[in-house]
Parts: C-alpha cells; structure tokens; sequence
C-alpha cells in the first residue's frame, strides 16, 4: 500500500493552536511524520530583560494564560534565591494555595479539552463547571481569574482574608466529591475506555530517552516530581503524593490528571487550616540583584518548567531563558503517534496538554523574500555570542 501524506495545521479543527503535522499514512495508520513547531515567536525572554523586577512579572504571566502563577514564581524565586531573601512562611503558604489552585484549572480544563476531542461534550459541561468554582476561588483571592499577580520579589502582593478563607472552605467538599466522581468514571465509563486505553502508548524507557515530564512520564511509571524531588515554598511540609501509573498511554495520563486533582485539593485544604500568622513579604526587598546565574525549577500543572536567570547587579534580568514543559513533550508525541489511527491524533495530541503559545522560540524570516527558513547551530551561536558575550557555550 503506497503511503499518503495528509497535512494536520498549521490551522485545523482539531488542534486549537499553530502546529503543523505532515502525516505519512498507510491506509489509516500512521508509519512517520514530520513536525513542525514555532509559527508565532512573541519575544518575551527578550521583552523581560528590557523591564525591572517590578515590571517583568505582569510580563512573564502572559507566557502562558494557564500557567500564569506557574512563572512568575519561577521567575521570583529565582530573583530570590540569587538575593538570599528568605519569604514569609504566610507568603509560600499563600503561594502554594495559588499554585495548587492553578493546578486544579489547568486539569479540570484539560480533562473537558480530551473529553471533548472523543465526542464527550457532557463531561466537558461538567468539568468546566467545577473549574468554575476553582476559577471563582482565584478571582476572589487575587482579583482575577486568570493572570492572578499575587507574586512580587520577596513574597505576595496580596493578604488572604478570614471571609476569603472561609469561601474557600465552603467549596472544597463540592469539589472534592466531584473529583471523586471523576476518579470512578475514569475506571468504567466506556467512552473513555475505548478511545483512551492502548492509545498513545509510550514505555517508560522511551519516556526517559526523549526526555518528557509532568503527568506524561509519570503516566509511564516514571516517579519524579519537582514538588518532592527539588522542594520548594512549603511541599516539603506539606502530607501529598506523587500520582503514577503504569499504563504507559492517553488512559493512564487521565488517571494521573484525575489523581493529581485530588492531591492539589489535598494541598490547598492543607494550607488553609495551617495558614500561619505573620507577615506575607520581606519588608525592604532590595531594587538589584547581585551579579549571579541560576536554573529555578518549578512542576507546572503540564510538568517541570525551568528559567535559566542570570544577573549583573542591576534591577533587570541580563538573560532569561525559558523551558517550558510542552516544549520537552513534543518528542514523544512524535513518538507515541507512529503505529496509530488518524483518528487518534488529536487525544494523543491532546494527552500531553500542549500550550504553542509558550513552546514557540524562534522563526527565521528573509525581509527580502519574507521566507521562512532555518539557521545552523553554529550560526545561532555566533549570534548568540555577537549579542551576550563569548561566554556562551556551543
């Protein structure tokens, strides 16, 4: 049977940002494809180092609209570390609130998002109206439902009030008796079992060979974590569990979004009975940060994000580099398509929860012709050090 190349994006029904598949077919099976990343670069590492620490944060939010909490405190706690600033422990229990909160969207959202790509538009009504009450706990802690801006250089920008406290409380035991329906419904619902089971399957071998993170390893048995392997704010005070699963494909990184629900409910019921007293930011953070480098890790809901900082004693960032989880995700997407259906593209596509907005780096345009190509890695390094020095490393 001769093979078919059927083009999926960059603009395509099924997938909901900018990415270009080339699908070679046989029949309805995929035997290889050709990704292609990266339509829309929106500069804002290099935006960032142009702000103060002040004025970078807001930026840095936008990266990605699910994650926003996700980067800013990557971000702070990095400016943080390099400034030997200790936070509050009200700040981090307040942070971590945020963070698992944050977390509890991006799942509820990415549970509706698969749920709806096989057909199940009733549990996309349904998980989209918890997310609602998450989204509400959000809007009335920070002011807003989206990009929270609870963080600012040396703890949060904003108390938690006893009335919000208790508001928070009241909508834990509806949530948490939702999820526990969704943990049932995962087990036996046969939609789900059909089109999720055997599906993008990944062994945790290939897993660790290209690198991937979040609740895709752990769906392949991989047990890491940064919340429990490289702790930071208050997870190593606080009683949670890393979610895994062997089933190695798109059921078992449902099971492990669904577990993880119940964890960050967990968490955030944990830090709001534990809430201690006190201040909630350093008093007198300085403006500049000392001449310094450093790699700040942080578990987003989609995995480990990472923001290389480095420092030259002055209010603003010389250089801010970030990896986002997506971005470590697509190899083995590319991986766990080959030997599928077409029809199975976009839950597989869907299962690793990717964000385009904040995966894409670079496009290289000729203003000449306006064509689109690519550079060498010698070349992007000779750039590289024409711009930040000859310290940059091939």
């Amino acid at each position: 049977m001769a093979e078919v190349m059927v083009p999926i994006g960059p603009q395509h029904p099924a997938l909901k940002e900018p990415v270009n598949f080339r699908i070679y077919v046989e029949g309805e099976k995929i035997v290889r494809l050709e990704l292609d990343l990266s339509y829309n670069h929106r500069g804002i590492e290099k935006a960032a180092e142009e702000r103060n620490f002040i004025r970078v944060l807001p930026l840095l939010e936008r990266v990605c609209g699910i994650c926003s909490h996700s980067h800013a405190t990557a971000f702070v706690k990095g400016i943080e570390e390099i400034m030997g600033l200790e936070v509050p422990a009200r700040g981090q229990y307040i942070r971590t609130i945020i963070a698992e909160l944050e977390r509890m969207h991006s799942h509820l959202l990415w549970l509706g998002v698969a749920a709806h790509e096989i057909g199940f538009n009733t549990l996309l009504m349904w998980t989209w109206r918890d997310r609602e009450a998450v989204l509400d706990t959000l809007e009335e802690m920070s002011g807003n439902r989206v990009h929270y801006n609870m963080n600012e250089i040396g703890g949060v920008r904003l108390d938690l009030s006893e009335k919000q406290v208790e508001a928070a409380q009241q909508r834990l035991p509806v949530l948490e008796e939702r999820i526990a329906q969704y943990v049932d419904m995962v087990s036996h619902q046969e939609t789900m079992l059909l089109r999720f089971r055997g599906v993008g399957k990944l062994s945790k071998e290939e897993i660790l060979k290209y690198g991937t993170v979040g609740p895709t390893a752990r769906a392949s048995g991989v047990d890491y974590d940064v919340r429990r392997d490289d702790p930071y704010l208050v997870y190593d005070e606080v009683p949670w569990n890393v979610v895994t699963d062997s089933s190695g494909d798109v059921y078992g990184r449902t099971k492990v979004r669904i577990g993880e629900l119940s964890e960050s409910l967990k968490i955030v019921r944990h830090c709001i009975e534990n809430l201690p007293g006190g201040p909630i930011r350093v008093t007198s953070a300085p403006k500049a940060a000392p001449k310094g480098e450093i790699l700040s890790r942080y578990e987003a809901p989609r995995g480990e994000l990472a923001h290389f900082i480095r420092t030259n004693g002055t209010d603003k960032a010389d250089r801010l580099d970030i990896r986002t989880p997506t971005l470590a995700n697509w190899t083995s997407v590319a991986k766990a398509l080959v030997n599928q259906n077409l029809a199975d593209i976009p839950v597989i596509v869907a299962a690793i929860d990717p964000c385009l907005s904040c995966t894409s780096r670079m496009t290289v345009i000729d203003t000449g012709t306006m064509a689109q190509g690519s550079i060498s890695w010698e070349e992007l390094v000779r750039k590289c050090r024409a711009r930040y020095g000859t310290e940059v490393q091939p």
